[in-house]
């Protein structure tokens, strides 16, 4: 935590550009901010309403531009949030003062207004329609709405290479790939794209220009290092994992026909956790998947449906990963820090080698009120993440439970 003295928080609001005028700022009560990777992340502003005066103040109207900025006196307060205001909510209570409290949304609420018909296709005239990249459409349709799309490298070098090679190794079923968007809104239409791909979509509040960036980063991401390490007692308040073998599948299979030999093949992905790597296994599809894989491996492996051969390994990693990634989740809290954020990794100390190590934040929300600064996260533990060396402490121990052991 060095750089954040944990006696000294402060934070800051913008409404449409302008700070809170010293009378509405002295009413404020609490602020709420959650950050996720699933939808829109949002911020809640409790303000005490004495004889109504805050009523109809013009900052406190929704479609008003909203910006929070949270940190420690005296380092400089970090822009966490970007969005707007969607929501106002007066409270009339019997006993008690009356409040107000506004509700800002990040700019993926965007996506979620009216609903759209449209193919994303390049027409070849006396050929036929061939599908545009998922990582196209995925920029298409972000611009739209006026934000900037960042695609993860792999995930989306690889969604313009599978569509390229449906062209080439079966045309008459890159047609059938056409993405469509039939009566769904642009954040329905873009979720389902992103899990097909295996990408997680989030607006991105630390990239330039801030609430404007939207990222789709694929499952298996790059590793920078832990952005924070909590330590259980210490920085770490409290800590409740979860890990559970429900829904554990062995692999995921796809059957597909390659009509250059003429021949179906059946494709098995699996994850081998002993080694930390993936088993990849191709059989000639002659029989059942039990006749082939056995019948325990068979019960517990899930079958996918590709559209045609380029896209069977994505099809399958799309499916796989996700289950994998949900494994070994948990959720804590710790003294308020706003580098906890939603797809980072943090390294958590002084739980033991199963539960202890590197996680992906999947959420946060961080609450600052008369009680101070705190935050609670929830994390999952990549399944990847295990074949990183996690190092030791300065000593060259490793604590577990209160002892040191080598």
């Amino acid at each position: 935590m060095a750089g954040y003295p944990k006696y000294c928080p402060e934070f800051r609001v913008e409404i449409d550009g302008e700070s809170l005028p010293p009378a509405l700022w002295g009413c404020m009560g609490s602020v709420t901010y959650q950050n996720s990777l699933k939808g829109a992340d949002r911020v809640d502003v409790t303000f005490a309403n004495p004889d109504l005066r805050w009523l109809d103040h013009p900052l406190l109207q929704v479609d008003k531009g909203f910006k929070l900025f949270i940190g420690y006196v005296p380092e400089p307060l970090e822009e966490v949030f970007v969005g707007e205001i969607t929501g106002v909510e007066p409270s009339f209570p019997n006993n008690g003062m009356p409040t107000v409290t506004v509700v800002a949304h990040d700019f993926l609420q965007r996506l979620t207004h009216g609903a759209k018909d449209r193919a994303f296709r390049l027409s070849i005239p006396s050929i036929g329609n061939f599908p545009l990249p998922d990582a196209l459409v995925a920029a298409i349709v972000s611009a739209t709405n006026l934000l900037i799309p960042e695609p993860d490298p792999v995930g989306g070098a690889l969604s313009v290479v599978m569509t390229i090679a449906t062209m080439i190794v079966a045309p008459q079923l890159a047609q059938l790939a056409v993405p469509l968007q039939v009566q769904q809104s642009d954040f329905d239409f873009l979720s389902e794209l992103a899990r097909n791909n295996g990408w997680e979509m989030y607006i991105d509040h630390t990239a330039q220009p801030r609430g404007y960036v939207l990222r789709f980063n694929s499952f298996i991401q790059a590793y920078e290092g832990p952005s924070l390490t909590l330590e259980y007692g210490s920085s770490l308040l409290d800590f409740h994992p979860r890990i559970t073998t429900v829904g554990d599948i062995f692999g995921v299979s796809v059957r597909i026909w390659v009509p250059s030999v003429q021949m179906e093949f059946v494709i098995v992905v699996s994850w081998d956790y002993d080694r930390a790597a993936f088993n990849l296994s191709i059989y000639p599809g002659l029989g059942q998947i039990d006749e082939i894989l056995g019948l325990t491996a068979a019960a517990k492996t899930i079958a996918v449906e590709p559209i045609g051969f380029p896209q069977c390994l994505q099809s399958i990693l799309a499916e796989l990963l996700p289950r994998l990634n949900n494994r070994l989740t948990g959720s804590g809290s710790t003294v308020g820090d706003p580098r906890t954020r939603a797809s980072r990794v943090i390294k958590l100390e002084g739980l033991g080698e199963q539960f202890g190590g590197l996680y992906r934040i999947t959420s946060a929300t961080h609450t600052l009120d008369s009680g101070g600064y705190r935050t609670r996260f929830d994390v999952r533990k990549d399944v990847w993440f295990g074949s990183i060396p996690v190092p030791k402490g300065a000593s060259g121990l490793l604590r577990v439970q209160g002892r040191r052991v080598t």
